[in-house]
């Protein structure tokens, strides 16, 4: 009897190698598209050593190992915001790949030693999706309850401020009524089938609880949002002036947009040469504010670039522009696009899912507590340039 489970180790790199370079190219696969060789290798290794285990004539199961590391997979997989679809592909890949590495020694193995190591390696890859799906479900029951808690923590706080925010209750609670019937409506139906059969393996689970997070996800940016609005108007937001490093928060801003910018396949443009060396503002509300402009620019630009601009000017003042090659925003919409809730009517253009008419109005007033002022320049079809200038020296009452 042919014994499989040395040749196995012996090809192990081999078959690593070329599971990660398929993985990493598969375009059913986009999650890795950021994401490093060690990242996509993660647990494969102990996946295959376990196999030849499986494989060897001495032993004939070793599920311990198999279990330990898909678990681990897929919480990284969680993590790293694999669809399972995309997992299920990486597993597919896997068997594939062994298959065509071992192939020449399995065919010139006798047929009682080809069907026994096919059946072993096959029954060691589906244990290792099952294993890997079950702990991937598990993280993303994990981060509903986290999501859950965030919200209810909010909404409390959204309680005590709402009388500070009148006007715009009625207009949130619209806002609001969508998403959150969607998390009741999908967090009923997935507790009571749990309950009935308590199998959460299945792909249309998978959906509910993608669902439920995507919906979670969308009511509580609106309603920080919404907080961070009643916050200002009840005088709540009270600026923390200190020296602060221009570029170094222009980095930041360019770190955390980066990949919304590659996914768009936009150029990301940071022009700070002649930028002041230090100010005295509040740095994190700085960063907020051209974290929101660079995040609007991006998402409304199909083609070209996003340009982040800074330079000093004359009478201790400075400036920060962020410039698009975007679809550009009427003139009869710009004077309005500061007013919450509010947002530009795009004929050939739908709003982003998560677009709530808050965020420009927030960075008006984030800018007027930094004691600047905010300019927007733009023509339909060509892009915007909204333009924020700042004392080098912000000084408190």
């Amino acid at each position: 009897m042919q014994d499989f489970s040395q040749l196995l180790r012996e090809k192990n790199s081999t078959i690593v190698e070329q599971w990660v370079a398929s993985v990493s190219r598969d375009r059913q696969i986009t999650s890795t598209e950021h994401l490093d060789r060690s990242a996509i290798k993660d647990h494969i290794d102990y996946v295959l050593e376990a196999l030849a285990t499986v494989l060897s004539q001495q032993q004939a199961d070793d599920n311990e190992a198999i279990v330990n590391a898909s678990i681990s997979h897929g919480v990284l997989r969680a993590n790293q915001g694999f669809d399972p679809s995309e997992i299920a592909q990486e597993y597919h890949l896997l068997r594939k790949t062994i298959f065509d590495i071992l192939r020449p020694d399995l065919l010139s193995s006798n047929s009682e030693d080809l069907l026994r190591a096919v059946s072993l390696i096959n029954a060691v890859v589906d244990s290792a999706l099952s294993q890997c799906f079950k702990s991937y479900v598990q993280e993303r029951l994990q981060e509903l309850e986290l999501v859950q808690h965030q919200l209810a923590m909010t909404v409390e706080e959204l309680k005590r401020l709402a009388q500070a925010n009148q006007n715009n209750l009625s207009v949130l609670a619209h806002e609001l009524k969508t998403p959150l019937t969607s998390i009741i409506g999908y967090s009923d139906l997935f507790l009571r089938q749990s309950r009935q059969d308590g199998n959460l393996t299945s792909s249309k689970k998978l959906e509910h609880i993608e669902r439920v997070l995507g919906s979670g996800r969308r009511l509580l940016h609106i309603i920080n949002d919404a907080l961070e609005l009643a916050r200002y108007e009840a005088g709540k937001l009270q600026p923390v002036p200190e020296p602060t490093d221009v570029r170094a928060v222009i980095q930041t801003v360019v770190e955390v947009m980066q990949p919304l910018a590659d996914a768009r396949k936009l150029d990301l443009v940071v022009a700070d040469t002649q930028a002041p060396s230090q100010v005295i503002t509040d740095s994190t509300r700085l960063q907020q504010i051209l974290t929101n402009l660079v995040s609007n620019a991006v998402r409304y630009t199909d083609a070209g670039s996003v340009t982040i601009k800074c330079e000093e000017l004359p009478n201790d003042r400075w400036l920060c522009s962020v410039s698009d090659t975007g679809i550009g925003i009427a003139l009869e919409d710009q004077s309005r696009l500061f007013k919450p809730f509010v947002r530009a009517e795009f004929s050939n253009h739908p709003h982003p899912s998560d677009s709530t008419g808050l965020g420009l109005a927030i960075v008006a007033r984030l800018v007027e507590l930094l004691q600047g002022r905010i300019h927007l320049t733009s023509q339909v079809k060509e892009g915007s340039t909204f333009t924020v200038i700042l004392p080098l020296k912000m000084t408190l009452d």
